[in-house]
């Protein structure tokens, strides 16, 4: 596949082996026959591959990307992360694999010098090849051009046989061309027909989750494929004032009461809520967010029920999410997607966990009004303030595959907006696929679990009324490929769930 032009390294740089050069604006011409380009200066482009099987493999990836970024590569995408059988050497334990998107102004050799000090000062040792390793870094793309010297090959020379690389550069892509350019990923989006022309000779989408390869969120102490069920969010309001509950577990006795009857009939992760953000709620302060929330998370991880669950925190303060982590919360639920907190997103990169970026505009006492409802097309409009709002989070550090997706049923939304987003999940993802493949990919959670629509719809005025709505709105958005339902009863939407996932396998091998 020649889509590089074939560089030798110089003392300055590296030259071509022609008299001129076709990659403006990062070549300087000189009076002799070859033309030097100049790669430490300008930023250059590079793809580098993650591949870890000994150890504490997620630790090993947070650990290396740190390294990294310490030493002059600034990641500006990630791909989702891989479980993987390995390859060559198949007597060894499964991989973890993905791969970034950055920029650098290190050369390309001088780049590969600090990756192989990054994989000693980890723990990794001359070995087998292709055996056991804490890390492992290669260089797939080092800007346009294809370089070839006794230490190193790019691209890669093995990329196109293996699945387990192909499906994270996949991820680093967009499916618009022109607005993965616009976002500045200039030399890598220029490849991207072979590349995917290429996944799909390999098998495509179709590979993963077969084969011994299958796509993982971390959370919690265990990697997790949300494409075999979905699961149940249980809701619990530690608030006065929440519209559906409000006031009914701010005793710490009603919670955990409440905790375990939801965790019996069928919820996967319990989250816990101490702001209201029904329509026109008053905000309350940080230090009363944390009286109202601490003690019950302290008393819940304490029962034995909650063994193997998962705890959430909605907040959109980062100081709350920093201090529910603390105390056993798995992951963070921002309904602001960081936009009421500035700190939401680097504290989150910091805490090494899952986040939900939920869709809102304006905050809960503005968003229903009029300036806060106007779409073009709300699918395509709340994908792509979505993304926005991932693409901050990623760029503060949190890869795209600790992210999760929350339209945001009931904020910012009409109540015909709401059913276009129940029927429109697909719509949405594909409009975040035109600009990140792997945020496409994160999983979906939708929440609208007795919300106003239903009971306009219904004419059901009081919420406590609204579950039967509430089942159809879930079965419905569960057939339209959302991965996470979050709802006040569990019990009636397990049961939901559990017929959608029977037909959608059934669907996937009729």
């Amino acid at each position: 596949m020649n889509i590089f032009r074939r560089l030798l390294p110089t003392k300055f740089g590296f030259k071509t082996s022609k008299k001129s050069c076709n990659a403006p604006g990062l070549c300087s011409i000189h009076s002799s026959p070859d033309c030097v380009v100049e790669v430490h200066s300008p930023e250059q482009e590079v793809i580098i591959a993650l591949g870890s099987n000994v150890g504490n493999r997620l630790h090993n990836f947070d650990e290396a990307l740190h390294l990294m970024k310490q030493s002059g590569i600034q990641i500006t995408r990630h791909a989702c992360l891989y479980e993987t059988a390995p390859a060559y050497v198949t007597d060894q334990p499964q991989f973890l694999n993905s791969a970034v998107r950055g920029v650098t102004k290190l050369g390309p050799h001088e780049l590969l010098g600090v990756l192989k000090k990054i994989e000693k000062d980890m723990g990794r040792t001359t070995g087998i090849r292709y055996g056991p390793r804490p890390i492992d870094l290669d260089i797939l793309f080092y800007g346009k051009f294809k370089i070839h010297s006794e230490i190193l090959d790019v691209p890669h020379e093995r990329i196109w046989e293996r699945p387990f690389v192909v499906a994270p550069l996949i991820d680093l892509l967009g499916l618009d061309i022109d607005s993965d350019t616009v976002a500045c990923w200039h030399s890598f989006s220029k490849h991207s027909s072979e590349l995917f022309e290429l996944w799909e000779k390999l098998g495509g989408e179709s590979l993963v989750g077969r084969n011994g390869m299958k796509r993982v969120l971390p959370v919690g102490n265990h990697l997790w494929d949300w494409s075999l069920k979905t699961s149940v969010m249980g809701i619990l309001n530690l608030t006065p004032d929440s519209f559906s509950d409000g006031g009914k577990y701010v005793s710490i006795e009603a919670a955990v009461s409440q905790v375990r009857l939801m965790l019996s009939e069928g919820a996967d992760i319990i989250d816990f809520g101490a702001q209201s953000t029904r329509p026109n709620a008053s905000k309350i302060s940080v230090e009363e967010e944390l009286d109202r929330l601490i003690p019950v998370i302290e008393a819940v991880t304490k029962i034995p029920e909650v063994e193997g669950k998962l705890l959430s925190v909605d907040t959109f303060y980062s100081e709350v999410a920093s201090e529910a982590v603390k105390k056993g919360v798995h992951l963070v639920n921002d309904v602001s997607g960081g936009r009421l907190d500035s700190s939401m997103h680097s504290v989150v990169a910091a805490l090494r966990i899952p986040y939900i970026a939920m869709h809102m505009r304006g905050d809960p006492s503005s968003m229903q009004n009029p300036e806060n409802l106007q779409y073009n097309d709300v699918c395509k409009d709340v994908a792509f303030e979505l993304y926005e709002r991932l693409k901050e989070a990623e760029l503060a550090g949190i890869p795209a595959w600790r992210l999760i997706i929350d339209p945001g049923i009931g904020f910012s939304k009409k109540t015909e907006h709401n059913l276009d987003i129940l029927t429109g999940l697909t719509t949405i993802r594909t409009e975040i696929a035109r600009r990140s493949l792997a945020l496409s990919h994160a999983p979906l959670l939708i929440g609208p679990s007795r919300k106003r629509f239903l009971g306009d719809v219904c004419a059901r005025p009081a919420a406590g009324e609204r579950d039967p709505a509430t089942v159809a709105a879930v079965t419905t958005g569960i057939l339209n490929g959302a991965n996470i339902v979050r709802v006040h009863n569990v019990q009636y939407n397990a049961d939901a769930l559990r017929l959608c996932d029977a037909l959608l396998e059934r669907k996937q091998y009729a």
